[in-house]
């Protein structure tokens, strides 16, 4: 259908819940009542012409509109920071003196913490809760203004927030938008809702020295998903926090500042000593239950760096007297026309049963036993498996090192029994703020990496890369995060420096990308929190960092 023939009527719905407006001068808002019952739940903003807009925005020319609710992964980004600025509002007004601090994800849910004298409480907590239902209830509105940058920054520097101006004093643009509720007033980074009436469903719980602030998702957005303690998780972000202080610093504005003023070589090798330091303790722990452990497995999601990881701890387990053997699970795929199908009838290659367990099995009992073993590989071309005479055979103090997206999962290794097994977790678990009312998005990070190594090694863009993630994503949801907590270590792979030296690698590679792609949302956010940091040269990052698996020149790789 063309623009022209679609001007015949003022409004139109079209496939997708589009809808193309022709008469000018009426808000989001006031459309959005007109088409509500085409959506399945609340409507936080809008697509105009590709663009993400705010519900207050008038339309003063036809435009292509798309409406975003709690069932888009956008309108939930939303739906969350306006739930984060309610909290701020709220804390300011019980405890004035208090600083918050949104930390990272914990689940599906937002763990924050607030530093006040005395120490946040369970009572405090739900105190807050019932605060913030108050606010809703009000249904006060939440205001969207364009400061100019040095009056941004001013008010900043007056109401404390350092970690802001630090951010903000390199700021590239001459304006910043804000956003007020009440008396209180923040730059979170995105959109908002326009009243918190809208803010129908969340809730709170203590969680030990925080909160945990739950939402719904966009898989149900009239739930709120279980929350399930993650304990060895939780742990992992803790360590990181302390090596961001052995490090001195937590917020992106003070590692712009130390970078401009020539530290980034430091933290880079710092950053990269605790990485080994941490790797060196994992080999000590095998190495202490050796005589049980025969198989180490390594799971984690996508552009976590496990490839680097198993190569650096097979270094350190050879320091310590003991040389792994690694296996591919890629070698024991099904022959392609038994491979699981997805729900769009695909091979669905990152199945479980896309491997054949019984063979598996039965090759990993034979070798821990000391017998010799055909090795089978696949041959992706033909889909077939085939038998080219590779053997193996293990020695006393050869453990087989395992890795692939099922590594945690204990039907992979069914036949074999728990205490032989050691089970390693790594993931991108990001630390670092942009300020301390705005996480950066660990799924963020491993995107970026992806984007960034997909493009370096083979040759895709950032567009085929961003539009197949939520693929990635929904194998990863399936697959690894519901038993994480079955590792019996975690990495954190994330290096406190990579996005000041991923931004030159992935910005022109994410401006590439036009308002006509649906994927223009993401690029767009990325590239927004991108231009927060102060690019850092790669010159100095070591050979064996886990970074150079996706930005190259790896001594583990030969591309």
């Amino acid at each position: 259908m063309s623009l022209e023939k679609e001007q015949v009527s003022a409004e139109i719905i079209l496939p997708e819940n589009t809808v193309v407006v022709t008469n000018a001068n009426r808000s989001l808002q006031e459309i959005s009542k007109d088409v509500a019952h085409h959506y399945h739940s609340t409507i936080v903003a809008a697509l105009v012409n590709g663009k993400v807009r705010n519900l207050e925005t008038v339309v003063s020319s036809p435009s292509v509109i798309k409406f975003l609710d709690l069932t888009t992964k956008e309108g939930v980004r939303i739906y969350q920071r306006s739930l984060t600025l309610l909290l701020i509002y709220a804390t300011k007004l019980l405890f004035p003196e208090a600083q918050l601090k949104v930390e990272h994800s914990l689940g599906k849910a937002l763990y924050c913490e607030i530093k006040k004298i005395p120490e946040l409480s369970a009572e405090d907590v739900a105190q807050l809760e019932k605060k913030m239902w108050e606010l809703i209830n009000q249904d006060l509105p939440i205001e969207k203004k364009k400061l100019p940058l040095s009056e941004a920054i001013n008010f900043f520097e007056r109401e404390g927030f350092h970690d802001k101006v630090r951010l903000y004093k390199r700021w590239a643009k001459e304006e910043l938008t804000v956003y007020s509720l009440g008396d209180s007033t923040s730059s979170l980074h995105g959109y908002m809702i326009p009243r918190l009436g809208m803010l129908h469903l969340f809730s709170m719980q203590y969680h030990a020295p925080g909160l945990i602030l739950r939402y719904p998702d966009e898989s149900d957005p009239f739930s709120i998903p279980k929350f399930t303690r993650q304990n060895k998780l939780f742990e992992i972000f803790r360590e990181s926090e302390q090596w961001n202080r052995v490090l001195g610093f937590d917020t992106v504005g003070v590692l712009n500042d130390l970078i401009e003023d020539d530290h980034g070589p430091d933290i880079i090798r710092i950053a990269e000593a605790l990485h080994e330091k941490k790797i060196a303790q994992i080999a000590d722990k095998i190495t202490a239950g050796e005589n049980e452990i025969s198989i180490i497995l390594i799971a984690g999601p996508s552009s976590s760096g496990k490839t680097t990881f198993a190569q650096r701890l097979r270094t350190q387990l050879l320091v310590n007297g003991i040389r792994p053997l690694p296996i591919s699970l890629d070698d024991y795929f099904v022959d392609r026309e038994h491979t699981p199908l997805d729900e769009a009838n695909n091979p669905d290659f990152e199945h479980i049963e896309a491997i054949d367990l019984e063979l598996f099995n039965r090759h990993l009992l034979k070798l821990i036993d000391g017998e010799e073993v055909a090795l089978p590989t696949f041959n992706f071309s033909t889909g077939l498996r085939e038998y080219n005479g590779r053997k193996l055979k293990l020695k006393k103090d050869q453990p087989l090192i395992i890795e692939g997206i099922h590594g945690l999962n204990e039907q992979l290794t069914q036949a074999i029994p728990r205490r032989q097994k050691f089970k390693i977790y790594v993931s991108a678990l990001t630390a670092l703020n942009i300020d301390y009312h705005t996480r950066i998005h660990t799924t963020d990070t491993r995107l970026l990496r992806r984007i960034v190594r997909d493009n370096q090694f083979r040759g895709t863009d950032a567009l085929s890369t961003i539009r197949r993630w939520p693929s990635v994503r929904r194998g990863e949801e399936r697959n690894i995060f519901h038993i994480q907590e079955e590792a019996d270590i975690m990495f954190n792979s994330s290096l406190v420096y990579e996005l000041a030296v991923l931004k030159t690698f992935a910005q022109p590679l994410l401006e590439k990308i036009t308002t006509t792609d649906p994927e223009y949302i993401d690029a767009k956010r990325l590239l927004l929190f991108l231009s927060g940091f102060v690019s850092l040269g790669a010159h100095h990052i070591p050979t064996n960092s886990i970074l150079r698996e996706f930005i190259g020149e790896s001594c583990f790789f030969h591309i």
